[in-house]
């Protein structure tokens, strides 16, 4: 019954679109995400009930998105005998688990252990998303449903952390990562009902990454994600502070700004597909510039709230195609090795958001948030330039 659905090698054959398959994949991503924002909604009540700082209980969020990152550099290889069904299947299941076991932890070493399950389940999950989205659906069809997948991402940045706080003051803290389970178990139920038996391709060893990263078209595009990911959690880490001092508004004010960043971005994952259906360069090319263009006028001419809303949302909308485009160059460009490619994205996230994060703080301390926000735009306009000029968006066969 799975067989049947799947398409060809390369997303190309006879097969039949598996939507479902599709729906399923973002239901598991919306969980996902949705779990890894959780602890900063719900940082104070968790520190205060388990006895320790706030500090401390933010690794909740830290260990998780270092384990992804190992686990996105070697998932590849780990489970290249197995089938892919029954891999994604199993990250769903330690979504459940992770979230179980951080809602019964009676301390901070057991919601570390459970976050560290969460973070396996993550970077595995990304890290094989895009070849799995290769498999569902034909090559015409990719980008789409790669913005049908991301659109789990926005929906989580959307109610994940209002949700969160709403709930965790209701019920507690611990009834909203018992919810967060049964999220995980409805995914988890739709994926077994519609993934198709997806046999592993190749024989992936420790090597093939390193040998698709020094692929010239690979290593190069690498460089200018890390950029772009770089300026992006540069300017989003510090967004609230730039709100508070520069535009002027309070709690409410930057709720409602950031709810519009997240309406935005939801909207930009299918802006992507829309634009990658006409131009791939065009659509690389454009968001980061755009992204590095509001940077540095938020940063000059920042101060009116209505214009600064709307720079935001527009940041939101350009962003919100930005993995969605990555992720079907990814599959144009290394259909080969799609999961080793997808690997070195999602670490290359990952090492972008604490890049990010950390370099812009010791920036905002020093020179203030302004600061940040131009060097953050200086970033994402080199980033534009280096795709516009030496990454190669043509597929690999027509490239070869």
């Amino acid at each position: 019954m799975h067989e049947s659905t799947v398409v060809g090698e390369s997303g190309e054959g006879e097969g039949k679109p598996a939507w479902l398959a599709v729906v399923s994949m973002s239901l598991g991503v919306f969980g996902l995400v949705g779990a890894e924002f959780l602890p900063a909604s719900l940082l104070t009540p968790m520190a205060t009930e388990l006895g320790v700082t706030e500090g401390m209980a933010g690794q909740a969020v830290t260990i998780t998105a270092a384990v992804a990152l190992l686990t996105s550099l070697c998932i590849t290889t780990v489970v290249r005998s197995f089938d892919r069904r029954r891999v994604l299947l199993a990250f769903s299941f330690l979504l459940i688990l992770s979230n179980l076991l951080v809602a019964a932890a009676p301390n901070l070493p057991l919601l570390l252990a459970g976050r560290i399950l969460l973070g396996v389940a993550l970077g595995g999950f990304w890290t094989l998303s895009a070849a799995t989205m290769m498999r569902l659906v034909p090559e015409r069809y990719v980008a789409r449903a790669l913005s049908i997948m991301f659109s789990g991402v926005s929906a989580a940045t959307i109610f994940a952390a209002p949700v969160g706080s709403y709930v965790g003051d209701l019920a507690g803290w611990r009834s909203v990562f018992i919810g967060a389970a049964g999220l995980g178990l409805l995914a988890l139920v739709i994926q077994f009902a519609a993934l198709p038996s997806l046999p592993p391709r190749g024989t992936t060893r420790f090597g093939t990454m390193l040998e698709v990263l020094s692929r010239r078209r690979v290593g190069l595009a690498m460089a200018a994600i890390l950029m772009v990911f770089t300026g992006h959690f540069a300017f989003f880490t510090y967004i609230r502070p730039f709100l508070e001092t520069v535009t002027g508004v309070g709690v409410t004010g930057v709720s409602t700004v950031l709810l519009g960043f997240g309406i935005a971005n939801f909207l930009g994952n299918y802006l992507g597909a829309f634009l990658l259906e006409r131009s791939m360069r065009l659509t690389l090319v454009i968001m980061p510039l755009t992204m590095g263009t509001l940077a540095v006028a938020l940063a000059v001419v920042g101060g009116n709230l209505a214009a600064d809303a709307a720079m935001v949302a527009l940041w939101g909308l350009a962003f919100g195609a930005v993995p969605v485009a990555w992720s079907t160059w990814i599959t144009r460009a290394v259909p080969d090795e799609a999961e080793s490619a997808g690997g070195l994205f999602v670490a290359a996230i990952n090492f972008a958001i604490a890049t990010g994060a950390a370099a812009g703080g010791l920036i905002f301390d020093v020179s203030g948030v302004g600061t940040v926000f131009l060097l953050s735009g200086a970033v994402l306009v080199v980033a534009a330039m280096t795709i516009l000029t030496g990454v190669e968006t043509r597929p690999a066969a027509k490239a070869a």
